[in-house]
């Protein structure tokens, strides 16, 4: 087998006026512009990829790769004829020269086969000298053969420190690694990092991090609600990232302090409009908590109705305001149809309540409104918006109703609402579109919920019916179903009405119920009754409630005083004998017809339901 010898290019420096242009190099006619434009940049930031050619008999050679430069640096020695002595690199550039006429060849017919790819520390200073020089980014892409958009870029960073591009050419950190240094216009500090990131293999946010440990995003709620100019006019300084394009907040000091005053503007003029209080919260969101714990008590405006004629008009409103064409006066009057349809507080209301005003992670204005306070609870019953609280004696327990009770009552209510929506599919659908139409996210504002919604009681379901479409055919188990093409083919044999069917009965037990606003929108549209669905048994309620408890409210059902004697005969029976006769009132019309009750004693029965469940 006969060995094979490794052909090596070798070096030299030879004279321009020893270079020729071989007829072998691909670039005979090259436009004179592009000469001029290619010999400004090397002149600025100086031969970057050498010659390559054919040495000849009289130490010159014929150059087959880089005829453009060749003409660029014989240009350049025609301005400036004292180039030897200024710039002798160019005046005797680098050649590489082929071992023999074939690799010659090769390299005119490839042209780059013989260049070495230019790492992006030299790029970026390279592109950076041509800057200093007064080249434009259009005459820069043009001498490198590369878009202006590459430019732009690779110059971001030509100001870095050069200790950082050193790095970078060392490979210690990574091209975005020094893209990251760009936030920062203090070289201290840049210089400390770059020292604690050399080789680290650091992402791209922990040296932003460690740059600006205490810059806000442009993202940040608060920077949203403020708004640069608001935060520049009070002195905050705004830094940028060139390559995530986002502003960063670098006084989170000043930024603090202009959010809390930007709210507490917004506080005074809503005192200014006749709350009693306002009250900026910093925080993204009133819990329930902090209600329970300022021992708040809420009372709401009327929902107000629409006229058939602005019903109409809000619809169309609506619909160009979710393609985005409403213009600012039609924005106005929807915001006015919405306010009516919300409802209002009345003077005498906001007079004894208050409102809570915060921003939410998207950076809008938010508010709980109707809130009152403890000092002022007394004053709102008085005035009729609050229920006086029943009296409890120290010996009795806080509530009639256990933990256990209250949670059964609401599933019954959630089962209700759900009974109810279920006669309304196109709603139902409708909700669904909204919700998968938009990106509503941990917002959950419509309820329709992937889990299970609990809606019936943990014990004695006697009592309570809803519709059999939200009890009958749970989901089927599909995980011995090996296939499901199969099954899918069955289940469309059944008709598009059988599919529709299982949509919204399905959709309907996975209602919830969400956003405040929505959900009393959906209500006021179906109307959920919980007697419709459950009347109080002896097993589901009143066994489950003490003897008190029960004296009062056979009172209380049929409007007598305490020593009646109908009262007094109730007191001393038994509690499950109680109970029955609870049963008996509510669900037997022959106990109601043997007492002589009065209309409005049957309608008081009809519609009493446990405090807390209405």
């Amino acid at each position: 087998m006969t060995k094979q010898t490794k052909i090596t290019a070798t070096e030299a420096r030879i004279p321009l006026d020893r270079l020729t242009l071989s007829t072998l190099n691909p670039r005979q006619d090259v436009p004179q512009a592009d000469v001029i434009e290619l010999a400004e940049s090397i002149w600025t930031a100086g031969l970057i990829q050498n010659l390559s050619g054919l040495a000849d008999d009289e130490g010159g050679a014929e150059i087959v790769a880089g005829g453009r430069r060749l003409r660029a640096l014989k240009y350049l020695a025609e301005q400036h004829p004292d180039m030897a002595e200024t710039h002798p690199e160019l005046a005797s550039p680098m050649v590489n020269l082929a071992p023999d006429r074939t690799t010659g060849e090769a390299w005119a017919t490839t042209e780059n086969i013989a260049r070495r790819a230019l790492h992006p520390a030299e790029e970026i200073r390279a592109y950076g000298k041509m800057e200093q020089g007064g080249s434009t980014p259009a005459i820069i892409a043009r001498a490198f053969a590369v878009t202006e958009k590459h430019v732009y870029r690779r110059l971001a960073l030509a100001h870095l420190p050069a200790p950082v591009l050193d790095a970078l050419r060392a490979d210690e950190i990574s091209l975005s690694n020094a893209a990251a240094f760009t936030i920062s216009d203090d070289q201290k500090r840049s210089l400390e990092i770059l020292e604690q990131v050399r080789g680290e293999s650091q992402s791209d946010y922990n040296i932003k991090r460690m740059l600006k440990p205490d810059a806000v995003r442009g993202t940040d709620r608060r920077a949203i609600f403020v708004g640069e100019d608001a935060y520049m006019a009070a002195g905050g300084r705004i830094g940028g990232d060139l390559f995530d394009d986002e502003s960063l907040f670098d006084d989170p000091e000043i930024l603090d302090a202009v959010f809390q005053e930007k709210l507490d503007a917004v506080a005074k003029l809503l005192r200014g409009k006749g709350w009693k209080w306002a009250e900026a919260i910093t925080e993204s969101y009133i819990g329930y908590h902090t209600i329970e714990d300022r021992k708040f008590e809420r009372i709401y405006a009327e929902q107000g109705d629409l006229t058939e004629a602005e019903t109409e008009r809000y619809d169309e409103l609506a619909e160009l305001a979710e393609g985005d064409v409403l213009d600012e006066d039609g924005e106005a009057e929807l915001a006015a149809l919405q306010e009516k349809l919300d409802g209002m507080f009345s003077a005498e209301q906001m007079a004894v309540s208050g409102v809570m005003v915060y921003v939410d992670r998207d950076g809008r204005l938010q508010g709980s409104d109707g809130l009152v306070a403890r000092e002022d609870k007394a004053a709102a019953i008085e005035a009729g918006f609050l229920r006086k609280p029943t009296r409890i004696e120290d010996d009795e327990p806080k509530s009639p109703i256990s933990q256990k009770l209250a949670d059964d009552l609401g599933r019954i209510a959630q089962g209700a609402k759900q009974h109810a929506i279920l006669r309304d599919p196109d709603l139902l659908l409708d909700l669904l579109a909204f919700q998968l139409s938009h990106a509503l996210n941990w917002k959950n504002p419509l309820g329709l919920s992937l889990t299970d919604v609990p809606n019936w009681p943990s014990t004695e379901a006697e009592g309570y019916a809803l519709d059999e479409k939200l009890t009958a055919n749970p989901p089927r188990d599909m995980w011995e179903i090996k296939d499901l093409a199969a099954s899918f083919r069955a289940f469309r044999k059944k008709g598009a009405d059988h599919v529709r069917g299982e949509l919204t009965r399905f959709l309907a037990a996975q209602y919830r119920g969400g956003d405040e606003k929505l959900a009393a929108l959906v209500e006021k549209e179906t109307q959920p009754s919980i007697r419709e669905v459950w009347t109080p048994t002896a097993e589901n309620f009143f066994k489950r409630v003490g003897g008190p408890y029960l004296n009062d409210l056979w009172s209380d059902l049929l409007g007598l005083a305490s020593g009646h004697a109908t009262i007094t005969a109730f007191e001393k029976l038994k509690k499950s004998e109680k109970a029955e006769k609870l049963e008996s009132l509510f669900a037997d019309p022959a106990t109601r017809s043997a007492l002589g009750l009065t209309e409005e004693q049957q309608d008081r029965i009809a519609a009493w339901l446990p405090e807390g469940m209405a």
